[in-house]
């Protein structure tokens, strides 16, 4: 299994512990969407995700899509570094409702 879940007071909490690249996206698609189905509401947890591609973003909105359809909530609640970089990147952190923080640049 590629994504390990834990259920929280607030719903599933999924972790995805490897690359979320064309490679694997097969695979993650049917774990995320089982996962999906098995709560009301899921936390995903990308922290450990080391590289991301663009397949990684579409399954992404894939599942946010499914969730909202589903009248379910999904929040990523965890970014490594390459997830919050692609995610910048094709400026889609308001698609996930994203709290994620960017640091302003540095006025001298």
């Amino acid at each position: 299994m590629n994504a390990s879940a834990e259920d929280t007071s607030l719903g599933q909490r999924m972790a995805i512990a490897q690359d979320m690249t064309i490679y694997h996206a097969e695979t993650l698609k049917d774990e995320l969407l089982a996962g999906l189905n098995g709560a009301a509401a899921v936390e995903l947890d990308l922290s450990q995700v080391a590289e991301i591609d663009t397949s990684g973003i579409q399954l992404l909105m894939l599942v946010k899509r499914e969730s909202q359809k589903q009248g379910k909530t999904l929040a990523i609640v965890a970014h490594s570094p390459a997830v919050q970089e692609l995610l910048d990147f094709y400026n889609l952190a308001g698609f996930f409702g994203d709290p994620l923080v960017i640091p302003a640049p540095k006025v001298n």
